[in-house]
Parts: C-alpha cells; structure tokens; sequence
C-alpha cells in the first residue's frame, strides 16, 4: 500500500469537502493542483503519466462551450432575455414558472454556471423594480439551472465528463434524460411556489446592475453557432470535442469582440481543477489504493456498480466532496462495466440533480447566492435548505423512476 498516495488523496478530497484547507489562502482548485505537484514532486507520476492521465477531449469540450457561452454573454444576449422575462406581465407564480422553464432550457446548452452568473443579478433587480420577493426567482433560476443542465450531456461540467469517458451517445442520453429533466422542472416550480406562497412582496430598494448591452449581430452569431454545435452533437460527423473546438475558433474570428475579452470569461479555476483531480484519482487507481476502497465496500455489504447504490452514493458524495469530484471518483467504478450506459446516465442525473440539496452541492448555488449578496440580498444555507431539500428529493425519485 502507498501511504504517500493515500494521504495525498485524503488531503485533496478532505480540501474538496472543506472547500479548501483551513488556515491557507487555497480553495479547491488550489489543493488539487498541490496534490497532483506532490505526487509528481514524490516521484510517483512520471511527467509523460501524468498528462496522459489528463483526458484532453473533456478538456477541449468544457473550454470550447465556455467560449460559446462567453461570446453570448458579451452579446448581451443573457441581457435581454432575462430583461424580458422580468418584465412580463403575469402574477409572481407565472412568472417563476417562466424563470424556471427559461433557465432549465438555457442551462441545457450552455455552461449552466454561466447561465447563473449572467441572469441572476438582472433577474433580481427585475423583481425588486415590480415589488417582487427575489429570493425565490432566484432560487428557482438556480435550481432549475441545475434540473435543466441534466438532460444533456453538455449542460454541466461533470455531463461533460461521463459524456466524454464513457462515450455515451448524445441523442440516447437526452432521450433518457430529458424526460426526467422536463418533469424535474414542473416539480421544481410547483414546489418553489407553495412553500414562498404569501411571502411575495418586498420593499427592498432597486438596486443598480451593470450589465453588457444586447448586440444583435453578436448575439445571432452565437446562437447560430451553438445550433448548428448542437445539430453536430446529434447527428455526428465529427467529434464532440473538435466540433466544439471548431465552434471557439469561428466565434473569436471577430472584427469586434477582442479574444482576450472572450477568454477572460473561460472558467480557467474550473479546468485546473479538472486536471488536479485527474492526476490524483489517476495516481490513487494506479496504486490500487481503489480497488482496496472497493473491496472494503463489498466487505460492508456496499456495491457501488449495482443500480440503485450507484445512485444512491453518487447523491451523497456530491454534497460531501461537490458533483464534479464525486463523478471522477466513481467515473472508474463505471468504466469497466459491459454496458456502462445505463450506469454513466445515473451517475449524470444523480450528480446534478443531488447538486441542489445544500449551497455548496453546485458552482450554480454559490453562483446565484453571491450575486444576491452583492446586490443586498441575504439568502442564508436555511433559506436554500428549505427549497433544495424539497427540490431535490422529488426530482431524484423522478429520475429514478423514469431511468432507474
């Protein structure tokens, strides 16, 4: 047994539970870079294995869709359509239905993140200006970010990965997915309406939000960009990754929009820590320090490649470690299964639709909820607690139901 490996690995995966290392300036990002430099300082990677380890083509899909979203962004695409939805004139529980279906259907295509961070703030200042409670838009817009970024496999980060490592089929995943999304969404907004039901109103002063203007030509660029992506993802002819990749390249061909505006919005934190946590997860099944894991849980009367346990710990591990590093912990447990497509949809679906259970169990939550902050809006982890719990219990047992 390795006890360097294993003690690298329980500092990285201790930092991911903790969201960082107390007493150190490191967050998440910072402690899977340190754990991937140690073992590579310790000798126990080669240089060549350890970017080997790295799977490129996820990392070439997440940075090329960070690009599309971006140029939606500078477009002020974001903008407008949430401009316009705030403006609507329908009663306050149409209107988070409406919230609730806009973000679940953006988050399906685009970094659900992104989605959070562009329409949150507009969204709240939107009701705010009508009278509106903005807490619950606002945990509507993140809970649904999360339910909707589940029916395919390029709405999230941890989609990405299963998409890519397993080989899923784009077209099979969202016939299996997209059903239990769809649903996830309905329960998402019924919920949300009953429990802020009578608590509507707020006399909170509008705050002021800078956002970028709604540019016509930049925004019909991206989105013919992004249909005609999505038109290759279904029906093939090139690889997800390259097809992406293709896609970037045509959007930072601009007259106007400076690519280094367009690549200050990458999520560059997100992509280290996908290379950290590949290096370390790749160092611990190397050294067989999983399969020892795996063993002891068969000994508990624990197998995580059946079904329904699969299910179930993906769920828990997400809000203990967070969705992304959970499904590259479990993304090997997968991979050598005959038929990993049945499996490789659960571990999507549970991930993401887990991710709302308490604020840290998605980058969408903490997102939203700092957004608020920053306008004045307090939402505290009780006020999402009460919303997430609900949510997530009933869009899990959707999933389960319909894909299980």
């Amino acid at each position: 047994m390795d006890w360097l490996t294993i003690g690298v690995f329980v500092f990285v995966y201790a930092g991911m539970i903790l969201g960082g290392v107390p007493g150190l300036a490191l967050d998440r990002t910072g402690v899977a870079l340190t754990g991937a430099i140690a073992l590579l300082a310790a000798g126990r990677l080669a240089p060549r294995e350890a970017w080997d380890a790295v799977d490129v083509s996820t990392i070439a899909l997440l940075f090329a869709l960070m690009v599309v979203s971006a140029q939606l962004r500078l477009g002020g695409f974001y903008t407008a359509v949430t401009r316009r939805l705030a403006a609507v004139r329908v009663g306050p529980v149409a209107l988070l239905g409406l919230v609730v279906a806009v973000a679940g259907a953006l988050s399906a295509v685009l970094a659900n993140d992104i989605v959070c961070l562009a329409m949150a703030p507009i969204l709240a200042q939107g009701g705010i200006r009508r009278g509106l409670n903005p807490v619950p838009l606002l945990l509507g817009l993140a809970c649904a970010a999360n339910v909707g970024s589940a029916a395919t496999l390029i709405g999230n980060p941890q989609n990405m990965l299963i998409g890519q490592v397993l080989g899923l089929d784009f077209g099979a995943y969202l016939l299996a997915a997209g059903p239990p999304a769809l649903l996830g969404l309905g329960a998402t907004w019924g919920l949300i309406a009953l429990l802020y039901r009578g608590r509507w109103t707020t006399n909170l002063p509008e705050p002021e939000v800078e956002a970028p203007n709604f540019g016509a030509w930049q925004s019909a660029k991206g989105l013919a960009v992004l249909a005609a992506l999505v038109a290759v993802f279904l029906w093939g002819g090139l690889g997800r990754e390259v097809a992406a990749l293709l896609a970037a390249g045509l959007l930072l061909l601009s007259r106007r929009m400076a690519s280094r505006t367009t690549l200050a919005l990458v999520d560059w934190q997100l992509l280290v820590l996908f290379i950290g946590l590949f290096v370390v997860n790749h160092a611990v099944a190397a050294g067989g320090v999983l399969s020892h894991l795996l063993g002891a849980l068969r000994a508990l009367g624990l197998d995580v490649t059946a079904p329904g346990q699969l299910y179930a710990a993906t769920a828990a591990l997400s809000n203990l470690v967070s969705n992304v590093p959970a499904v590259m912990l479990l993304l090997p447990v997968v991979q050598p299964l005959p038929d990993p497509t049945q499996a490789g949809t659960l571990l999507a679906l549970s991930s993401t639709l887990a991710g709302n259970l308490i604020v840290v169990g998605s980058i969408a939550n903490i997102i939203v909820i700092d957004q608020a902050a920053r306008l004045g809006i307090r939402i505290s982890w009780t006020e999402h607690a009460r919303t997430g719990l609900p949510v997530t219990l009933a869009t899990l047992a959707i999933a389960w139901a319909l894909a299980g």
